[in-house]
């Protein structure tokens, strides 16, 4: 699936998009229609999202995996020599159906789930999993696209059509279709497994996560905090049935400034710890066992499939091609970042001593010393940016970003069904007026909502089987600072570049001109589209564009600004350090070579110790939270520094051609945007660079040259 970022759905077919919707109920004499099965007339053909059930998806997903199975039986009937039209092209049109069903559901079961909903899941991934290998291992299919890959010299493929066939072929070689009739009926049982058990390990995690409150009944455990802070917390309390209490999460929003702010050092301690040990507590949720069964069949699976390790297998498909140029990066990254995380240790511990106080730096202690240094340094911390960063402006600065690159525009649509009520909807538009798709964004956090963010599709470009072209359906899904009595949403700055992150995936998706429905991006290429964004953020003149005070409306002075590009090293060691503990330690687990039981606790206590994490610092997910390495991005958490490189690289063209530069700016839409997942990569990125990337821009940005 090209642009499913972050919405990691391992059981979903490899063919993605909305079919065209026609009515596939008509004569089966159904009493109550299902809106999945029918064709939908809605602005855009959108969801009818208000007109679905769970009782819905079950009836869906069996009826779509009937007639793609027909479709794939068409395909292979066809008594005519294959082609890559006949073949290659037929497959991407088929499956339509079923895929938009398993947009919608799974798209509502990461951000508006319910048991209902999670009970399907259990059901049908498994389902969806066995679908998928049928076609995979489908000997005759396969016999069709190893005849078309193998004499694909005889058509006059252009290079979409010649990086298409060269990847579904090593898709079919690499899900088992030259494996024996008893390794694949193995592999198959392996691949129910894993699909139960990462959607179990999700399950657990947002359980965890919506179980824990830190109930304050005290007022002066409330030292510290702001005023929104305090209000916020007033209303979640009242929202949980305590009224007259303040209740903290460790949905980030909530955790991240009580660290930041409160006096309370033990509740912070309480706070922190609670999350650290989300699925690794005593109760049903616990996600050590599940972790090392996903670990151990991740190796069954790569020694059948002939690759030594997990990490073997899942890097021969990206830029990286194999473990040890991870962790050539990894390792000279960390030998950089540890220091300096280590010099910003010694900052802080001083800090605390000037204070009188007699403790060591721990690691809940660093985001609220690490304010008070920021302070002390530069004169600035969170609170004085937030008034600047309205939700909806900070919004409204990425589309002007976007119509400044590219001349697109977007309108927000009111009379159309949303995913979620707190949802909105923006029709976009190209630089001529044409339809280029629809976008969905919706930013707050809730408990049927898992934690994080990401961006998705409803549905992606292609051209049908009429020729017509397809526009997508993209949405954005975050955990924002939520508004809190009279205020509107303020979001930290953190928050601002997570925005402008998942943005950049969104116009990946929205500009994408992929012909067939099956693309191939590499995992870690996909971040290089969200993570250039991020630079616009807090360029000057794009501050100046969107940040303005949400009382007063004035637009934030070039004192902050100022004090913002000063800051904008500060704290790197830290943010680099954490970061590539959980990237290091998600490659420890998949480069295990042995099928073995893991005592995951130990495991990840050995890791960190062996490459000299200190105490003051967590990894950024510890093993029984760490849903990226359970839901698409197994050794592939080193993709978003692996992009980093990328786009600090890329940026630094449009430091030096202009912002806004026009031409540049076409280029980066040619040959990346409208491109990922059709060509290679690395091809793809020179034709926009003129050249490979080099890393010293992202150590540059880091100050950890």
């Amino acid at each position: 699936m090209k642009k499913l970022i972050g919405l990691l759905m391992a059981s979903v077919i490899m063919f993605s998009a909305c079919g065209d919707g026609k009515d596939k109920q008509k004569d089966k004499g159904e009493k109550e229609p299902n809106p999945l099965l029918q064709e939908w007339t809605t602005p855009f053909k959108v969801p009818p999202f208000e007109e679905i059930a769970p009782k819905h998806f079950m009836p869906a997903f069996e009826a779509t995996m009937k007639i793609h199975n027909e479709e794939i039986e068409a395909i292979v009937k066809n008594e005519e020599a294959p082609t890559f039209e006949n073949t290659i092209a037929a497959m991407s049109l088929s499956g339509q159906d079923l895929s938009r069903v398993s947009s919608v559901f799974f798209n509502l079961n990461s951000a508006n789930t319910n048991d209902s909903l999670q009970s399907i899941a259990q059901e049908v991934s498994p389902m969806l999993s066995s679908h998928e290998d049928e076609i995979k291992m489908n000997d005759k299919l396969f016999d069709k696209v190893k005849e078309v890959y193998e004499n694909r010299e005889k058509f006059d493929l252009n290079d979409e059509q010649s990086y298409i066939l060269d990847n579904v072929y090593k898709s079919f070689v690499r899900s088992g279709a030259n494996l024996s009739d008893e390794d694949q009926k193995e592999l198959k049982e392996i691949n129910k497994k894993l699909s139960k058990k990462t959607l179990q390990f999700g399950q657990n995690v947002l359980q965890e996560t919506n179980d824990f409150k830190l109930v304050i009944e005290d007022k002066e455990n409330l030292a510290g905090l702001t005023k929104s802070q305090i209000q916020k917390a007033a209303e979640t309390a009242k929202e949980a049935g305590m009224e007259g209490k303040w209740v903290f999460t460790t949905q980030k929003p909530s955790m991240i400034p009580f660290l930041q702010n409160s006096e309370k050092r033990e509740l912070r301690e309480k706070l922190y710890k609670a999350y650290l040990n989300r699925g690794n507590n005593d109760n049903d949720a616990n996600n050590n066992k599940l972790l090392s069964d996903i670990v151990k069949l991740r190796v069954q699976k790569a020694h059948l499939l002939g690759y030594e390790s997990h990490a073997d297998y899942r890097l021969e498909t990206r830029m990286a091609k194999k473990p040890e140029n991870v962790k050539e990066l990894l390792d000279n990254l960390w030998e950089k970042a540890l220091p300096a995380a280590k010099e910003e240790a010694k900052e802080l511990q001083k800090l605390i001593n000037e204070e009188g106080k007699d403790f060591e730096l721990k690691s809940w202690d660093w985001w609220y010393y690490t304010e008070k240094l920021r302070k002390q340094k530069f004169d600035m911390d969170d609170s004085d940016l937030r008034p600047y960063f309205q939700l909806e402006n900070v919004r409204e600065g990425a589309f002007d970003v976007a119509n400044g690159l590219y001349g697109i525009t977007f309108e927000k649509i009111n009379d159309i069904p949303v995913p979620h009520p707190e949802a909105t909807a923006f029709e976009v538009k190209d630089k001529d007026g044409s339809h280029l798709g629809v976008l969905y964004m919706d930013f707050f956090p809730r408990e049927s909502k898992r934690g994080g963010a990401w961006c998705s599709d409803y549905r992606e470009h292609f051209i049908n089987a009429e020729g017509e072209e397809v526009h997508p359906v993209m949405t954005v899904v975050c955990n924002f600072t939520e508004p809190s009595g009279d205020n509107p949403s303020l979001l930290s700055l953190d928050e601002v570049e997570t925005l402008f992150h998942e943005f950049g995936h969104a116009l990946d998706g929205l500009f994408a001109k992929n012909t067939y429905r099956n693309t191939f991006v590499a995992r870690d290429f996909v971040e290089l589209p969200s993570q250039i964004m991020e630079h616009w953020a807090t360029q000057p003149t794009v501050l100046k564009m969107y940040a303005k005070h949400y009382e007063t409306g004035e637009a934030i002075p070039e004192e902050l600004i100022k004090k913002i590009q000063k800051s904008s090293k500060f704290n790197q060691g830290f943010a680099t350090t954490e970061y590539l503990a959980a990237a290091m330690l998600d490659m420890a687990y998949h480069t295990i070579t042995e099928v073995k039981n893991v005592d995951v606790p130990k495991f990840e206590k050995k890791y960190l110790n062996k490459i000299g994490l200190i105490d003051e610092i967590e990894p950024r997910y510890h093993s029984t939270y760490f849903r990226h390495i359970t839901g698409g991005y197994d050794a592939g958490y080193y993709s978003y520094i692996w992009s980093g490189v990328l786009d600090s690289d890329a940026f630094a063209a449009f430091e030096e051609a202009g912002l806004f530069d026009k031409e540049t700016a076409q280029k980066f839409r040619e040959n990346v945007l409208e491109k990922n997942g059709i060509e290679d990569p690395e091809k793809l990125y020179r034709q926009f660079r003129g050249q490979a990337p080099d890393e010293k821009y992202l150590l540059e940005n880091r100050g950890l040259k």
